[in-house]
C-alpha cells in the first residue's frame, strides 16, 4: 500500500510476493485459501500457491497492492505509506502509479525502489483505457486513492484543470475499481471540504461548504465516490485529513516553504494577516491513520483524521524562525516575516472532531517539537530533490504554473 494533504494516490492490496514470506502462519495471520493467486515479481508472472499474508487483516483474493497517484507525490504522505507497506508487508506487491508531474520526486522512494515487492508504473488516472487495463492486469484488491492536484494557490488560476484531475480522474478510477470488483476503495480527501469555521467543530456529518476551487473539486469527487456506495453498495471509504507535514513534501506547502526560505536566508511570505490557523499532523501519524482505515474502516463511512494541535500561520513562521535563525527576539522575528497578498478566500480554521478515528484505535503520537525538528533537518539535505523546487517558493499570486496543467 502505499494528502494535504501530504498524500495523494491510490492503494490496493493483495497477495502477490509469491513465496517470499514463507514460514508457518502465526496467530496474527489467517489461513491461506486453497485457491491460487498470481505471483508478480519484478517482471515475472506465474501461478503459485497463495502464501500466508502479513497484513493484519484478510484479503479474499487477488495479487497486488496498488498505489495510484497522478500528481504530487512521490512526495507527501503517499510516499511514506508506500515505504511503510513495502518494508512491513513483504508478501504483498505494492504497485505505485504516478504521473510524475512537477512536484514528484522518485528520490523519496529510493529506499524501496529495488525491493521485490515494489513496482512502479508511470501513468495518468485521467486515461480510462489505461486504468481499466491496469486493473485487469494487476488484479487489484484494495485501492487507496491519493491522486490529486492540491496546491490551493494554483487552483484559483487553474480551476478547470483541478476539476479535470480531481473530479474526472477520480470518476475514472472508482468506475474501474467497481468494474474490477475491488474489495475496498479508500478516497483521500481534505478537511477543506467543510469550509472555514470560527467556533463550529466539524464532524463527518457536517455539511460541505468549500470556498476555493481545490476544495470544491475534492468535495465533488467525494460525491462521485459516495454514490458508488449508495447505488451499488461498492465498499468505499472516505478520509478527510488535516494538513500533513514532514520529509518528502514538495515545498509549495507552507511548512516546507517557510523552512526552505529561511534556510536560504529569505523571508517567510505570509498570506494576508497570518491569523489563519491550521492543524498539523506529522507524516508517520497519517500513515498509521491510513493503515487503520484499511484494516478497520467500514464501507460507506467517512473518517476525519485530525489533531487538536493548532497554530496560526504567523506563529508557525515565528516557531520556524526561532528554530532555524536561533532568535527569540520579537523584532528579529518580524524581520524574517513578509506579509504578502492574500488568496481571494482563505478560511480561518478547519477544526475537526476525530472521535470516529479514535474509536478505531488511532491517535496521533508524534509531538510537534519532535516532528518539526526532523522535518527541518531533512530539508537541509534534500531541498533540491525537485529540479524546480525554487519555483515553489514564490508567493501568491502564482500566475504561471510550475506544471503543465492541461485538459484535453
Amino acid at each position: 500500500m502505499h494528502k494535504e494533504e501530504y498524500f495523494s494516490g491510490t492503494v490496493t492490496t493483495g497477495r502477490g510476493a509469491g513465496e517470499r514470506g514463507g514460514g508457518e502462519p502465526t496467530e496474527n495471520q489467517w489461513e491461506p485459501r486453497a485457491s491460487t493467486c498470481r505471483e508478480r515479481g519484478r517482471g515475472q508472472s506465474k501461478l503459485a500457491p497463495a502464501p500466508p499474508p502479513f497484513l493484519p487483516f484478510p484479503l479474499p483474493h487477488g495479487s497486488v497492492s496498488l498505489l495510484l497517484r497522478r500528481v504530487r507525490r512521490c512526495a507527501r504522505p503517499a510516499s511514506h505509506v508506500v515505504v511503510s507497506l513495502v518494508k512491513n508487508y513483504p508478501n504483498y506487491l505494492i504497485v505505485n502509479l504516478d504521473k510524475l508531474d512537477y512536484c514528484a520526486s522518485l528520490k523519496n522512494l529510493e529506499t524501496v525502489s529495488k525491493k521485490e515487492n515494489y513496482k512502479f508504473i508511470q501513468g495518468d488516472i485521467c486515461e480510462p483505457h489505461f486504468i481499466k487495463e491496469l486493473f485487469e492486469t494487476e488484479k487489484i484488491d484494495i485501492v487507496l486513492h491519493f491522486a490529486a492536484q492540491t496546491h490551493v494557490d494554483l487552483s484559483f488560476w487553474h480551476a478547470l484543470e483541478f476539476t479535470y484531475v480531481n473530479v474526472y480522474g477520480t470518476n475514472v478510477l472508482v468506475a474501474a475499481a467497481y468494474e474490477a470488483n475491488v474489495e475496498k476503495f479508500v478516497y483521500v480527501s481534505t478537511d477543506e471540504v467543510y469550509g472555514g469555521s470560527i467556533d463550529e467543530e466539524f464532524d463527518e456529518s457536517s455539511p460541505k461548504r468549500p470556498t476555493n476551487p481545490y476544495a470544491s473539486s475534492k468535495a465533488a469527487a467525494e460525491c462521485f465516490v459516495q454514490s458508488y456506495w449508495e447505488r451499488y453498495q461498492f465498499p468505499v471509504v472516505i478520509t478527510r485529513s488535516s494538513n500533513v507535514y514532514g520529509p518528502h513534501q514538495y515545498p509549495e506547502k507552507v511548512i516546507p516553504k517557510f523552512i526552505s526560505l529561511l534556510q536560504q536566508n529569505r523571508k517567510c511570505c505570509i498570506h494576508g494577516s497570518g491569523l489563519q490557523r491550521r492543524n498539523f499532523l506529522y507524516a508517520t501519524d497519517v500513515v498509521e491513520a491510513f493503515l487503520t482505515v484499511l484494516k478497520e474502516g467500514k464501507p460507506g463511512e467517512i473518517y476525519n483524521i485530525g489533531t487538536n494541535f493548532e497554530m496560526s500561520i504567523a506563529q508557525l513562521a515565528k516557531e520556524l524562525i526561532h528554530l532555524i535563525k536561533k532568535t527569540s527576539s520579537e523584532s528579529e522575528m518580524e524581520h524574517w516575516m513578509d506579509y504578502v497578498k492574500d488568496r481571494p478566500t482563505n478560511d480561518l480554521r478547519y477544526p475537526m472532531n476525530s472521535e470516529k478515528m479514535h474509536n478505531l484505535g488511532w491517535r496521533p503520537k508524534v509531538p510537534w517539537k519532535e516532528g518539526i525538528k526532523k522535518t527541518i533537518e531533512w530539508y537541509k539535505e534534500n531541498f533540491h530533490n525537485w529540479k524546480n523546487a525554487e519555483k515553489a517558493l514564490e508567493p501568491f499570486p502564482v500566475t504561471e504554473p510550475f506544471a503543465q496543467l492541461n485538459v484535453p
